[in-house]
């Protein structure tokens, strides 16, 4: 045997070797510290155990579906989808050919005539539940075999979430409760809790395998993208329907009124919501009129071509409350003057100072303006003035020149009683401060799909007399011209305050129906709407109510009238701007209204959106709506 000599090892390729695995080690150490996706993500903790599993702080549950009715409707997930509860819900569908289908199917029928035939000859009693399913396997095969149905195999599991056990619970038994009240069975995958949260994360992993074979037709039912609760056919979109993602499109007016009311604090967006629903509204050919407070809703009817009608004592408007309407039903015309008397009644004893409060057996109580005579006299002057200008209750008599405040403080002035005296506390409203913008004849005739009120620059004591005396111009125009129309009143709080105001507000949301005509009633002073007893009323006699987001000292009081659940009241408070409940009848979801850019532009007060659009438009970045948009033959951009 021959020994060779063993060559010597080269000290650099050892130290080269030697650095090579020590940059690995290195390597590998740096990776193990670096933090990925799933790092993020991932719970601090995941324990299961065999009825639930804790993931991090919360406690929850899979379920799977393992028994159907004979028939499925569409949107029987609806209920579950729309169910304000945390949920995780995966489907799994598997296509089957059909070839195999008929077979087996053929197979079954055999099974079943051959039991039912054994049955007979036996004596016992005719089984139903053998011929229906007879029934069905045949019509099964007849749309198989001409390709009108596919069938497919289908596992439906979901996973349910809480922050205790008792919870947990809770939130099980309402869902297996709904769903069991549609013959829709569930369990728990007991002993296999990580193997149903594998099937419900979406990582496509079915690992529970327990499916039910169904057709074309019954998996069709099973889309869950729907939303029975607030969607039509018609109407305009009001927003994102938030527990589904689904659009809310509506028609107000298909409700039992179309009278809405909106709450909200400031800045939850209550004007920009009223204003885009105005907006939509006009493009399907409804007129709008707005009773404006504060200025908001300039921009948007200078936009679109609207009559923006400015009253203040400086200005040249001018509206009498005297005017008749132009009815041509003959049962309103024979009333028209009686109906006028009663309102100029209301009108009158708010321009007399409302109710005064007095003294009475120790206690502070609100007792009329007017006495019991003063009221006669009042009544007497009125008739007396109307009659004065050749009008009384015929109605051929009313197309004639109505009289003013000024004739009645002359009828007044030289009447007997308690004439003279009634007179000169209506003297400010003639001759005096407030002289000219109601006491004389009325100025303007409009005639446009959107009109405006500005009663921003009147007087805080002139302004809940402007309001009342443009709701009666405004319910006399609806009389008289009868179209579909949205009556806009802004800050309504400010009539809610005086009994005779709040009363011909209800009148008018009570009576508006008739006349096609829907309120929309917004206010922020939700604790002094809702604590006048026509607030309250005007809330029940409106189908329609948006509630964005809320002061904590109204939600307890909000919650109450609307019924809210637990989850509802807690989010009032703390719903971002735009976001809201939408309520229509008896039903109401969790809504985001949605503009487009154009629609903002036209419609925003925020004066940070103002100032980035300005500054936007100024670099030639942003095509901010300019002069009139004409909407006869616009659409508004995504609508269905």
């Amino acid at each position: 045997m021959a020994f060779g000599k063993q060559p010597a090892l080269d000290p650099v390729a050892i130290a080269q070797a030697q650095r090579a695995r020590e940059e690995v080690e290195v390597q590998a150490a740096f990776q193990k510290g670096v933090t990925a996706l799933r790092d993020f993500i991932a719970p601090s903790s995941l324990e299961f155990s065999s009825t639930h599993f804790q993931l991090g702080t919360r406690y929850a549950r899979t379920y799977y579906v393992y028994g159907y009715p004979r028939q499925l409707y569409t949107g029987w997930l609806s209920g579950m989808v729309n169910l304000d509860e945390v949920i995780d819900m995966s489907m799994y569908v598997y296509p089957v050919e059909s070839q195999v289908v008929l077979e087996n199917l053929r197979k079954k029928v055999t099974q079943l005539e051959a039991g039912i035939q054994i049955d007979g000859e036996k004596g016992r009693i005719r089984d139903p539940g053998k011929q229906a399913a007879i029934i069905d396997a045949e019509e099964m095969r007849d749309k198989l075999q001409v390709g009108e149905e596919r069938f497919f195999r289908f596992g439906l599991y979901f996973t349910v979430y809480a922050n205790s056990i008792e919870e947990l619970e809770f939130v099980s038994h309402k869902i297996e409760s709904m769903l069991g009240q549609q013959l829709v069975y569930s369990k728990p995958a007991t002993s296999q809790q990580e193997q149903g949260f594998n099937s419900t994360v979406p990582q496509m992993n079915d690992q529970l395998q327990i499916r039910r074979n169904m057709s074309t037709g019954a998996l069709s039912t099973s889309f869950p993208f729907t939303s029975a609760d607030l969607t039509q056919d018609t109407g305009i979109l009001y927003g994102i329907n938030m527990h589904n993602s689904g659009l809310v499109i509506f028609d107000r007016f298909s409700l039992e009124n179309g009278n809405s009311v909106v709450f909200a604090k400031a800045g939850a967006g209550k004007s920009f919501t009223v204003k885009l629903e105005a907006l939509r509204s006009m493009m399907f050919g409804t007129e709008i009129i707005i009773i404006d407070p504060e200025n908001e809703y300039q921009r948007m009817c200078e936009a679109v071509g609207g009559a923006y009608v400015r009253l203040s004592l400086s200005s040249a408007t001018r509206i009498n409350p005297f005017d008749l309407p132009k009815v041509v039903d003959s049962e309103e015309a024979d009333n028209a003057l009686r109906s006028n008397l009663i309102t100029l009644h209301g009108l009158l004893r708010l321009m007399m100072g409302g109710a005064q409060a007095q003294m009475l057996g120790g206690a502070n109580v609100m007792t009329p303006a007017l006495a019991p005579s003063e009221e006669a006299d009042l009544d007497a002057a009125l008739i007396e003035t109307y009659a004065k200008a050749g009008i009384t209750n015929d109605p051929l008599t009313h197309t004639g020149l109505p009289p003013t405040i000024a004739d009645l403080y002359d009828t007044l002035l030289h009447m007997g009683g308690n004439g003279p005296q009634l007179a000169q506390r209506l003297r400010k409203y003639t001759s005096g401060t407030f002289a000219g913008i109601f006491s004389q004849q009325s100025n303007i005739n409009i005639n446009n799909p959107l009109v405006v009120f500005n009663i921003r620059d009147l007087e805080d004591e002139l302004r809940p007399v402007a309001m009342y005396i443009v709701l009666n111009y405004i319910w006399n125009k609806t009389k008289t011209d009868q179209r579909r129309r949205i009556l806009i009143v802004d800050e309504a709080w400010q009539l809610m305050k005086y009994e005779d105001s709040a009363n011909f507000l209800f009148s008018l949301a009570k009576r508006a129906r008739k006349y096609n005509l829907g309120i929309t009633t917004i206010t922020q002073d939700v604790e002094d709407f809702m604590g006048s007893r026509m607030g309250r009323a005007i809330v029940a006699n409106a189908s329609m109510q948006i509630l964005l987001k809320q002061s904590p000292t109204a939600v307890d009081l909000l919650s109450t009238v609307f019924k809210l659940t637990s989850e509802e009241k807690k989010r009032l408070s703390q719903f971002p701007v735009g976001q809201g409940l939408f309520f229509a009848g008896q039903n109401h979801v969790h809504i985001q209204v949605v503009a487009s850019p154009t629609e903002t532009g036209l419609i925003t007060t925020d004066p940070q959106q103002l100032q980035q659009m300005k500054t936007a438009n100024e670099q030639g970045e942003f095509n901010q709506p300019q002069g009139t948009i004409d909407l006869s033959n616009r659409l508004y951009p995504g609508s269905v």
